[in-house]
């Protein structure tokens, strides 16, 4: 009878062990301020180190700030990150014009943060497989014609920069409509094969795969209750979002939220 009365005693008095708080994330869709070439399209950025833009992309990282971020992630190699973010620190970087730095660097150090998350990994882009196949399957025309889209978004981007403040562009890519767009520029490669012979699936997985492993150095990073904010080229955005909406522990913050309002 006591043994009982104890086990009933456990069961209802016993305390709901709380979950764990989750780790908020804030993915902001950027394009390439010091122009890499290294896409297929590029954006012509307008110079960011000039006094007006540098007072734009202050109003960016205050409106950031806002989120109170424990985490920023960036679209470099981690040893790359860790160690010109320490001569960030210090004043020692040569200037930059790169995103990396003027974004996450500059959000970082107003954070008080003692290091910045590189989360970027190498990849594949097979682009060559599809060129080829569209070539030997009268596809030629369609893939230039898709190329030219990828320039057109490219283009206003860059057409953008005249009538908008960086915080102003960033806004606009990081509604849904843009990265959808930006999304279905990979999706139209899946038109391209036939059979056994599939070079846009091939370009498509390596892209995916690409992208799961910068997902997975940031879910590797993140503690319950971080707050991330992470800044990556735009498209990579729609992968890294479906990852992270259904990675348990997660909640993701949309960064118009935060982003500064107007032009």
């Amino acid at each position: 009878m006591i043994r009982c009365l104890l086990v009933l005693c456990l069961l209802s008095c016993a305390t709901a062990v709380p979950a764990a708080e989750p780790a908020r994330v804030l993915l902001v869709g950027t394009y390439h301020f010091g122009n890499p070439g290294q896409d297929q399209a590029n954006v012509e950025s307008a110079d960011v180190t000039v006094p007006a833009r540098q007072a734009e992309l202050q109003a960016v990282t205050d409106a950031l700030a806002r989120f109170e971020p424990t985490l920023v992630g960036v679209e470099w190699p981690a040893a790359a990150a860790s160690t010109q973010y320490a001569q960030y620190r210090d004043g020692s970087l040569p200037p930059s014009s790169n995103e990396v730095v003027q974004l996450g660097f500059r959000l970082a150090k107003q954070r008080g943060l003692d290091q910045v998350h590189g989360l970027d990994v190498p990849g594949e882009f097979p682009f060559e497989a599809v060129q080829a196949w569209a070539q030997a399957n009268g596809r030629t025309d369609a893939l230039a014609a898709l190329m030219q889209q990828a320039q057109g978004i490219t283009a206003r981007i860059t057409a953008l920069q005249a009538t908008h403040s960086i915080g102003g562009v960033l806004r606009e890519m990081n509604t849904a409509q843009a990265i959808d767009e930006a999304a279905g520029f990979y999706a139209e490669f899946l038109r391209y094969g036939k059979g056994d012979d599939q070079p846009g699936v091939a370009l498509n997985a390596a892209w995916s795969q690409r992208n799961l492993a910068i997902c997975a150095r940031l879910l590797q990073a993140l503690q319950p209750g971080d707050r991330a904010v992470v800044f990556y080229g735009q498209g990579h955005v729609h992968l890294l979002d479906q990852c992270l909406r259904v990675a348990p522990g997660v909640e993701l913050v949309q960064a118009n939220a935060f982003l500064p309002a107007g032009r």
